[in-house]
């Protein structure tokens, strides 16, 4: 069977959904693996370094996906109306796997369906121990939240750890980090490491104790809201207005304490939370950086903007686009191995086929369409 790997073709896209690290494993499971032209290129691996590692190039999206029993993408494929047609050019009856975006994108599931594409999003895998190698959202999200502190303090116009010498005394930067999920617990521990104080706040109050045993402070109104702020899959929930209330009080005035803020609150299926608003930024110091990693979802911060970083009273609000992109040779490496698993998960034990059991749990999670319906309860609607 042919697994076909795409070049990706949207904007701030550097990432590649396979790897020569990766093709090797699927060559060893017996499958034969043609890759277009060009598409490594972004995240440093070359034409050469697939062919060596037992893959073959194809230089057209049409050669590419001829005959292609399953289709590795990381973000959704275009439609015509985006200039290339590649969802038109995946074979009927094929696999596509990648970050499909269905929460935003639901027209696509549409053309999935009428198409007789088996559509596979890689952000729907669940979060249980047998999935956790599979995880893409983990996966990316740690290395988010690393690039974040780098890129902060790129902005910041100062040293993050103390530094004593005989001129004087540096002080230590402080770093706030809103949202301590897998990209927000990586901040924090990238910011400790470059000697910064750390704190952070976070709805979910299980996740007080893992803020502390990375040596930050945990910031956060508790009460009996908090108890039930996350969900079964490990997510936060929405407040109420009250608890967002008491919570603004509080993070105004430890905001006024900080050199950087990092935002990396999210909720599926739903616009980011608005943590920090033009009030709060108004009582801030200059020279402050916040980045906003939730910018392309409506953002944490009333001021940010998607690609751009932002003046604000003297203080810069960073908004890059694709964060995971940013970092393109490890989070390809990354997101490959995700997606690996997951295709040796449905594939035959003798190698080479497919042998998807659609009623395993992972597997009903992240399908949206299979044999010309759409599948997935949350999008039935569509």
């Amino acid at each position: 069977m042919k697994i076909a790997v795409l070049k990706e073709r949207r904007s701030y896209e550097k990432r590649v959904a396979a790897t020569p690290d990766t093709v090797k494993r699927y060559k060893a499971l017996g499958y034969d693996v043609v890759v277009e032209s060009g598409c490594g290129l972004g995240a440093s691996f070359s034409d050469e370094s697939y062919v060596a590692a037992g893959a073959s190039v194809g230089v057209s999206l049409d050669q590419v996906l001829q005959g292609a029993d399953i289709v590795l993408k990381v973000q959704r494929p275009m439609l015509a109306n985006e200039g290339v047609d590649e969802v038109g050019l995946i074979p009927q009856g094929a696999l596509l796997i990648g970050m499909l975006n269905p929460y935003a994108a639901h027209d696509d599931l549409v053309v999935y369906a009428a198409n007789n594409i088996s559509a596979m999003s890689m952000e729907l895998v669940p979060r249980i121990t047998r999935a956790q190698s599979m995880d893409v959202l983990s996966s990316q999200s740690n290395l988010v939240g690393y690039k974040a502190v780098l890129d902060a303090t790129d902005q910041f116009g100062r040293a993050m750890p103390m530094m004593m010498t005989a001129a004087g005394t540096v002080p230590p930067a402080r770093v706030f980090v809103m949202g301590a999920g897998v990209a927000g617990l990586q901040a924090i521990a990238t910011a400790r490491r470059l000697g910064a104080i750390v704190s952070a706040t976070d709805v979910r109050l299980a996740a007080k104790e893992q803020v502390q045993s990375l040596g930050a402070s945990f910031v956060m109104v508790e009460n009996e809201e908090t108890k039930q702020a996350e969900t079964a899959g490990g997510y936060a929930k929405e407040m109420s207005d009250d608890y967002k209330r008491q919570q603004a009080a509080l993070i105004m005035e430890t905001l006024k304490k900080q050199d950087i803020v990092i935002c990396t609150a999210l909720i599926p299926g739903r616009a980011a939370p608005r943590l920090v608003t033009r009030e709060m930024l108004d009582g801030m110091r200059p020279g402050s950086v916040i980045v906003d990693l939730a910018v392309e979802q409506g953002g944490n911060c009333e001021v940010s903007e998607p690609g751009k970083v932002v003046e604000y009273k003297g203080i810069r609000i960073v908004g890059y686009r694709n964060m995971p992109s940013r970092i393109a040779v490890d989070s390809s490496a990354l997101y490959a191995r995700n997606v690996f698993n997951f295709v040796e998960l449905i594939s035959s034990k003798t190698g080479g086929t497919l042998d998807v059991n659609w009623d395993d749990e992972i597997v009903k999670a992240v399908t949206l369409t299979h044999e010309k319906r759409i599948t997935h309860s949350q999008f039935q609607s569509v």
